[in-house]
């Protein structure tokens, strides 16, 4: 097996996950087994997530996506205080992304999709409400969905990188 294939095959899935390992095959000049084995190694090694789609958010009812950065006090990273971020992450299905980071003066981000203006600042509320007393600051850079894109959002894209 060529050393290379497990990124190539990477690559073809990201272009589109909805082709069978017979096309990918084809496409890779590798036998249908071959790439049979190594999506099952990509999933089984945590290389491969999810299999999903990017849809059209404005279609599905979607006016804004928000980037919101939080400065967190040093005791906002006690492992309580981190187990009750995970369980307040994942109570939030409009938060599709909420992690660590650095930059800006701020370490902690968090985007997120919104029916509307209304339905942001609610959200944005009870983020303050309920991260009072860890937060130093909170600031968002809202999204109108559909409105002056440059480059849609596609993990596609990441195929034209050089490997």
């Amino acid at each position: 097996m060529r050393r290379e294939l497990p990124e190539q095959l990477l690559r073809e899935l990201l272009k589109n996950s909805k082709r069978s390992d017979r096309e990918l095959a084809k496409v890779l000049e590798v036998s249908q087994p071959t790439i049979t084995r190594v999506r099952h190694r990509l999933e089984e090694n945590g290389m491969i997530k999810d299999y999903t789609i990017t849809p059209n958010f404005r279609k599905m009812g979607f006016e804004l996506m928000t980037i919101t950065l939080v400065k967190l006090r040093s005791d906002a990273f006690s492992p309580e205080a981190m187990m009750k971020a995970k369980k307040y992450a994942t109570t939030h299905p409009e938060t599709i992304l909420s992690c660590l980071g650095e930059g800006l003066g701020m370490n902690g981000i968090a985007i997120s999709f919104h029916k509307d203006y209304t339905e942001y600042h609610r959200h944005l509320t009870q983020m303050r409400t309920v991260w009072k007393d860890f937060l130093e600051d909170i600031q968002s850079f809202i999204i109108p969905i559909g409105e002056g894109d440059f480059k849609r959002f596609s993990l596609t894209h990441l195929t034209d990188v050089p490997p």
